[in-house]
């Protein structure tokens, strides 16, 4: 038995809440942005964490193509190799986040 359907009519909706499913059956926290018509252009479509472990995922159907966008955001992750995780104030804004920022 296959977790994902494979054939060609599978959408591209159906097949990242097949993959969302199984994730979080599996104990992965999982985002998705829902309406991505404000946001920056070629994002992933899930971020899902578990552990040490973080994955960037774009989902396409079989014949979907993926942007320029998605191709330099997934171009981008894949490079990445330090992490920083941050809760920043407008108080910090003169100071840690400048240092952060400018060092990069």
């Amino acid at each position: 038995m296959t977790i994902f359907a494979t054939h060609e009519k599978m959408s591209e909706a159906d097949f990242q809440a097949a993959v969302i499913a199984y994730a979080e059956s599996l104990g992965w926290l999982c985002y998705h942005t829902h309406d991505s018509r404000r946001s920056q252009a070629g994002f992933p479509d899930l971020v899902m964490v578990k552990g040490k472990y973080i994955i960037f995922a774009e989902l396409k159907s079989e014949k979907g193509k993926e942007s320029e966008a998605q191709i330099e955001w997934l171009d981008a992750l894949e490079q990445v190799k330090v992490k920083s995780v941050e809760l920043w104030r407008p108080v910090a804004s003169d100071g840690e986040i400048k240092r952060l920022l400018e060092r990069r």
